[in-house]
């Protein structure tokens, strides 16, 4: 697969209390966008974050220390990740989702 220069990266901040069939929606999101061919993603956990409701999610308070910041990131053209997000979006009770331009220097894989 090659991807064009002008790429798109796709960011969903949610949860990590958040599920989705039964898993994680972050590995739920993930499988996703796997099963629909998009080049690549990524979950990154925060360590401290808010969001639409202001209250804070830390690890330094015990009780939510269970719903630490999670951050999916998908990067492929914009009209798939567009298409991924319409997808996706009825699991998507809370949280935030982000498009932006990814300028793609490269896409590759190790030759065997």
């Amino acid at each position: 697969m090659t991807l064009p220069q002008e790429g798109c990266l796709l960011r969903i901040f949610i949860g990590e209390s958040d599920r989705q069939e039964g898993k994680p929606l972050h590995e739920w999101l993930l499988l996703q966008a796997r099963e629909q061919g998009l080049a690549g993603g990524t979950v990154l956990r925060g360590v401290m974050g808010y969001g639409a409701h202001s209250r804070i999610h830390t690890f330094k308070i015990e009780r939510l220390s269970e719903d630490l910041p999670i951050i999916v990131e998908l990067v492929d053209t914009r009209e798939k990740l567009e298409a991924f997000l319409e997808r996706v979006d009825p699991a998507l009770v809370e949280g935030l989702a982000t498009l932006e331009k990814a300028e793609v220097r490269f896409y590759r894989t190790r030759k065997e």
